[in-house]
């Protein structure tokens, strides 16, 4: 009989090992299962917060993720400590960048998100996941997490990513985005993520994200993402300003010629104020750009965004049809401008060009020869404009830029 009970605790011990190996799965059945997940795909809401690490100090975002088969989105980004919330939005007439606090819209006829990731969205994360053969894979206590490379960003400076999957559902719980020197630049927590969402008919339309914000999660008929917003440009990466709160001011040229509408070559402007009689002065501090309703404080890049061998030339007042604005000149290596405004009702204007993802915000990136980066963010109009600043120092200087508001 005592011969019997270790031979029994053996075979009880081998049992529970078969069973627990059972339970346990490898990358590659993650990732049959995730392409299962992602061919069923119907809807999903997911809410949490992203937190970016690519300034002096971290910034918290309040991030809400709509998505609709098979191509509407709606992407919230909000600051809360500001209470400034901008929104990108996809329905059938294409891609929006919407900033409602401004009643301010651009519009993109665009494949996004198909041509660049997006760190909060779940098929980029699935998409990163499949893409990389040489996937790193473990396992937590309720979750599946993938090391990969982030090859499928905008930002060049993302290396690799870490995914946390639930095991119960695939849901997606964490995403942790690093440079190459392992540094931690974004990541994203996830406290609700629900599939097979169901949404009102408004919820990806322009008009009403402009109002206030549409409902999810009714018991009415999901939406199919259309909107009368008139007729596009067809022209693919066209970008339209639907500008109720834009000034015609738009930087054009390069930087020791950078011009704004009514600009002259050597950088001033017709009408533009008396640099000694309250606006800021050139090589001046960050004052007040003078004006009744136009007052408001400028900010300049941080120092550290800036390429090696350029610096700050000089700083002048703005006279931008019915606004004022700050033009920041910088000379070196490169030579570009800055124009920072407060916007006005104007006409609509259109011009072609792309989206670019600036983090806490998305910009308009126009121009050949030229290029000019507009984008806005806590009331604040900023176009940089260069012959010569490459695309990645134009991100970081805009990131730079909303970093530094996003603390004031």
């Amino acid at each position: 009989m005592r011969r019997r009970i270790p031979w029994i605790l053996s075979m009880v011990v081998l049992f529970a090992a078969v069973l627990s190996a059972c339970g346990n799965k490898n990358a590659d059945s993650v990732v049959k299962d995730l392409n299962k997940v992602a061919g069923k795909l119907d809807s999903y809401q997911g809410s949490g917060k992203m937190i970016l690490h690519t300034g002096q100090q971290p910034l918290e975002y309040k991030v809400e993720v709509w998505y609709q088969k098979p191509q509407y989105y709606r992407i919230a980004l909000t600051n809360e400590q500001r209470d400034i919330t901008q929104i990108v939005l996809r329905n059938d007439d294409g891609v929006f960048v919407l900033t409602p606090r401004l009643n301010k819209s651009y519009r993109f006829q665009s494949d996004w998100p198909e041509n660049q990731g997006q760190v909060y969205l779940y098929q980029t994360l699935l998409q990163s996941i499949a893409m990389d053969n040489s996937r790193q894979f473990t396992t937590e206590k309720d979750a599946y997490v993938f090391n990969v490379m982030a090859g499928n960003y905008q930002n060049g400076s993302f290396a690799r990513q870490k995914i946390w999957l639930a095991k119960s559902d695939y849901t997606p719980r964490q995403v942790q985005v690093t440079d190459s020197n392992s540094n931690l630049m974004v990541e994203v927590k996830f406290d609700s993520f629900k599939f097979g969402a169901k949404f009102d008919k408004s919820a990806f339309d322009m008009q009403s994200n402009m109002g206030n914000a549409p409902g999810a999660g009714s018991s009415s008929a999901s939406g199919n993402g259309a909107s009368n917003q008139g007729n596009s440009d067809s022209s693919s990466g066209n970008v339209e300003g639907i500008t109720e709160g834009s000034n015609s001011g738009s930087a054009n040229g390069s930087t020791d010629g950078a011009q704004t509408n009514g600009t002259q070559p050597d950088g001033t402007t017709s009408g533009q104020t008396d640099p000694t009689s309250g606006g800021t002065t050139d090589n001046g501090g960050a004052t007040p750009v003078q004006g009744s309703d136009d007052e408001f404080n400028y900010v300049e890049p941080d120092p550290d965004s800036l390429p090696e061998g350029v610096e700050l030339k000089d700083t002048r007042d703005l006279q931008l049809a019915e606004t004022q604005g700050v033009m920041l000149r910088y000379s070196g290596k490169y030579d570009f401008t800055i124009v920072e405004s407060k916007p006005k009702d104007q006409a609509v204007s259109s011009n072609a060009g792309i989206m670019l993802d600036l983090g806490a915000t998305w910009g308009l990136l126009s121009g050949d020869e030229t290029s000019t980066l507009t984008w806005t963010y806590d009331g604040i109009e900023y176009r940089l404009t260069t012959n010569n600043l490459p695309r990645e120092d134009m991100a970081r200087i805009a990131q730079s830029l909303a970093a530094q508001v996003a603390v004031k």
